[in-house]
C-alpha cells in the first residue's frame, strides 16, 4: 500500500512539475563592472548609501561575499574579459591592460588594433578592437543563440572597459575621448555613430559637469570612515597646492587637460549613467522578444582611487555618489523596461591595495619594487657571466622576458646557457627586497590549471604565447612604483582579489553566500540564467546557491 501511494505522489509531482511553464527569459541583461571596487566599500559606507541603491541590490538581489579573481595579474583588461568570458588570462589571452610582444619586440595595448580607426573623433583612440581577445564572451554567445538579433552594447569611460565586456559580435562599443569629450566608438563596429549617440554627445555635458565646484555629497565631517582629506599620501591635482575639497573645476580644467579632468571627478560616473540611458532609449534595449545585452564599466572609481588610496575621502565620496548612479539606473530599467523584465549582475574588475607608505609609517610590512632600477642592475650582474650580450630584452609587468638571439651562437649549448641564465636571474631576483616568489616557465607550463595556492594563481594567469619567462611575485604589500602617493593593484593576495558579485532581477532569489566563489563563475551563472551555451574557454561553474530551492 505504502509502494503504490509513493508512486501516486511521484506520479502526480511530474504531472505537476510539467504543467509549470519555464520561467520567461530577461528581456536585458545589464552586466556592471565598477573599477578597483573592493568588497568591503560595501560594509565600510553602508551607513552612508540610500536605501535604493547598493542596498537594494543586497536587499533584494543575491549576492557573494567572498567572490575571488583566481589568477594574476589583478588588472582592468583582463578583470573584465575574465568576467564576460568566464575563463582566465591562460586561456582568453588578455594577460594584462598592456603586455611587451615577443614577436614585435614592443608593448602592445590589450585593444589596440593598427587595422581600425576612430568613429567619432579622428583624431580620438579609437583605433581598437575584441581581436586581442581569445574566446567568446557571454555576449557572443547570446548573440550566437538568437543569431545575431540580440542587441548588444558596451559602455564605458575606458576603450577596454567598454569593447572587452561587449565582445566580437557587438552592435555598438563606445568610449570616452578626452581630446572632445564625448562618445566615440571604432571602425570594427561602424562607419559613423548612430543618431542618438550624436544627439547624445550634443547635450555637452561635460562643460556643465566641468564648469561648477566639486565638494563632498555630504558633509565632510561625515566621512568618519575614511582617513583625513589631507594626507602626504595623496597625489595633488595640478593647480591645487593640497589635495582638498573643494575642487574648482573651472579652473583647474585648464592644468588638467581639458576634458581629462573628467575622468578624475565622480562627475564622469553621471555622465556614464546618462550614457547608459540613453542607450537604452536609442537603442530600445528590451523592447521586443530577444534579449538584449547592455555592459557598463563605471571607470572614475580606479582613476581616484589610484591617486588617493583607499583610505581618502575621494574615494568614499565616488562611491557614495555611485550609489545614486545605481538607484537612477534601476529606476530607469524598472520604468523602460520593467521591474520583471530585466536581470543585473554588478562586480568589479579587481579590488586595490593600501598605499604601502601609509602601511610602512604604521609598522605593516609594505614596500616599493622599481622594475627599471632592478633591470639596469641585473643587466650589470649579468655581464659577468654573458660578457657583451644583453640577457634580458625587456621587464614589464612584473615579468623578464630574456633575448632569445643572445643564445643562438652556439646551438650545441643555447639550451645549457638558457638554464643557466635562467638560474642566475632567478637568484638575482630572489634577493631583491620585497620579492617573495619567481616561477619560471617550465615550472608553470608543467603545472596543473587547476594548482592551489599563489602558484596556481600565477599559472591562471599565464599564456604561454604572451607571458614572459619569469614571472615575479612580490611580497603581500608590495607593489611597483617609485612614488608614496596613491596606491595600485595587481597582486596574487587576498587585497587585489576579493570583489562584490551581486545578481538582482527577474527570478533571482534574495540572499547572500559566504561561500569561495571564483569570478569565472559569473558568465556560466547567466548562461544557465539565459538557457544558454557556456562561453567557449569557460572554466567557471554556475553559482549553486543561486538555483537551490
Amino acid at each position: 500500500m505504502n509502494k503504490i501511494l509513493f508512486l501516486l505522489l511521484a506520479v502526480t509531482a511530474l504531472q505537476v512539475q510539467s504543467q509549470v511553464p519555464e520561467s520567461k527569459k530577461p528581456k536585458l541583461v545589464i552586466g556592471i563592472v565598477v573599477d578597483q571596487m573592493r568588497q568591503e566599500y560595501l560594509y565600510r559606507f553602508s551607513n552612508k548609501f540610500g536605501n535604493n541603491g547598493f542596498k537594494r541590490l543586497m536587499r533584494d538581489g543575491f549576492y557573494l561575499k567572498n567572490a575571488h579573481y583566481n589568477y594574476a595579474p589583478t588588472v582592468t583588461g583582463p578583470g573584465h574579459a575574465s568576467v564576460f568570458t568566464g575563463s582566465t588570462p591562460a586561456i582568453h589571452g588578455i594577460i594584462s591592460n598592456d603586455w611587451y610582444d615577443k614577436n614585435q619586440k614592443k608593448e602592445v595595448n590589450c585593444v589596440n588594433d593598427p587595422n581600425q580607426k576612430a568613429v567619432g573623433n579622428p583624431e580620438g583612440r579609437g583605433g581598437v578592437s575584441p581581436a586581442r581577445l581569445l574566446s567568446s564572451t557571454i555576449t557572443d554567445e547570446l548573440k550566437l543563440f538568437t543569431q545575431k538579433k540580440a542587441k548588444v552594447i558596451g559602455i564605458s569611460l575606458k576603450d577596454r572597459g567598454a569593447v572587452l565586456p561587449a565582445g566580437h559580435m557587438a552592435n555598438g562599443a563606445y568610449w570616452y575621448d578626452s581630446k572632445t569629450g564625448k562618445f566615440i566608438s571604432s571602425t570594427y563596429y561602424m562607419t559613423s555613430l548612430p543618431a542618438w549617440v550624436e544627439k547624445f554627445n550634443q547635450l555637452n555635458l561635460p562643460d556643465k559637469y566641468l564648469s561648477q565646484e566639486l565638494n563632498t555629497l555630504l558633509p565632510i565631517n561625515q566621512y568618519v570612515e575614511s582617513g583625513p582629506d589631507d594626507t602626504p599620501y595623496e597625489n595633488k591635482i595640478g593647480g591645487k597646492e593640497r589635495p582638498t575639497y573643494p575642487y574648482n573645476l573651472k579652473e583647474l580644467r585648464k592644468k588638467n587637460g581639458d576634458y581629462d579632468l573628467l575622468a578624475m571627478t565622480p562627475f564622469a560616473d553621471d555622465y556614464l549613467t546618462e550614457m547608459a540611458k540613453a542607450a537604452i532609449a536609442g537603442e530600445e534595449l528590451g523592447a521586443d522578444e530577444w534579449t538584449d545585452f547592455l555592459t557598463l564599466s563605471y571607470s572614475s572609481t580606479d582613476i581616484i582611487g589610484h591617486a588617493m588610496g583607499p583610505n581618502s575621502v575621494e574615494v568614499q565620496d565616488v562611491y557614495l555618489r555611485l550609489d545614486k548612479n545605481i538607484e537612477d539606473l534601476l529606476n530607469t530599467l524598472d520604468q523602460k523596461v520593467g521591474k520583471d523584465n530585466y536581470i543585473l549582475f554588478l562586480t568589479a574588475d579587481h579590488a586595490v591595495a593600501d598605499v604601502a607608505q601609509y602601511l610602512k609609517d604604521n609598522r605593516v610590512p609594505a614596500g616599493y619594487f622599481n622594475q627599471a632600477n632592478v633591470k639596469a642592475t641585473l643587466n650589470e650582474y649579468l655581464q659577468r657571466y654573458f660578457p657583451g650580450r644583453d640577457i634580458i630584452e625587456a621587464i614589464d609587468g612584473e615579468q623578464v622576458f630574456f633575448n632569445q638571439e643572445a643564445f643562438q651562437r652556439d646551438p650545441k649549448s643555447s639550451g645549457i646557457e638558457l638554464m643557466v641564465a635562467t638560474e642566475l636571474v632567478m637568484n638575482f631576483l630572489m634577493a631583491q627586497d620585497g620579492v617573495a616568489n619567481v616561477y619560471s616557465e617550465s615550472l608553470i607550463r608543467q603545472s596543473a590549471y587547476d594548482e592551489g595556492g599563489i602558484k596556481g594563481m600565477v599559472v591562471r594567469g599565464y599564456h604561454p604565447k604572451r607571458s614572459g619567462d619569469l614571472i615575479i611575485v612580490l611580497e603581500p604589500g608590495w607593489y611597483s612604483s617609485s612614488r608614496i602617493q596613491g596606491t595600485t593593484h595587481g597582486s596574487p593576495y587576498r587585497y587585489d582579489t576579493n570583489v562584490p558579485v551581486m545578481f538582482y532581477g527577474a527570478g533571482i532569489k534574495k540572499g547572500f553566500s559566504v561561500k569561495y566563489h571564483p569570478i569565472t563563475d559569473i558568465a556560466p551563472t547567466v548562461s544557465v540564467l539565459l538557457n544558454i551555451k557556456f562561453p567557449n574557454g569557460s572554466t567557471g561553474q554556475p553559482i549553486e546557491e543561486l538555483f537551490e530551492e
